[in-house]
């Protein structure tokens, strides 16, 4: 399943790519609780569905963030500066799961919107 934010205001690749780090995770999104270890590449969350390991990827146009011991293969990317609209901010959030129980689809829903609010208060201010 994919999960889509998109918000619109001015910011760049090396912006994103220089702010979005491992360590700062919960400055961006409140389901992303605190974190216990904080590489470069790699730590460790407390997120809203329980502690994980985290990876961190500078990508085309920004990060992607994956929970690769999760059992739904969570990942999520925050980019821009892409066609067709170079302005906006996406968040994109994949789980390999056609279908999910409604609860857990919610708690993603919620996880992209806090990301969306996050960006804005913390990239625009």
């Amino acid at each position: 399943m994919e999960f889509f934010n998109r918000i619109t205001f001015s910011t760049d690749t090396e912006t994103l790519q220089s702010r979005l780090d491992i360590a700062s995770l919960p400055d961006w999104c409140a389901s992303l609780y605190a974190v216990r270890e904080a590489g470069d590449r790699e730590g460790e969350i407390e997120t809203v569905w329980g502690i994980f390991r985290v990876t961190r990827e500078c990508i085309r146009g920004g990060v992607r963030f994956a929970l690769p011991d999760c059992p739904n293969a969570f990942a999520w990317t925050v980019t821009t500066d892409l066609p067709p609209d170079e302005e906006a901010v996406v968040i994109h959030a994949t789980i390999n799961r056609q279908q999910h129980d409604p609860d857990f689809i919610e708690s993603i829903e919620t996880f992209v919107a806090e990301w969306g609010e996050g960006l804005s208060r913390g990239l625009v201010a």
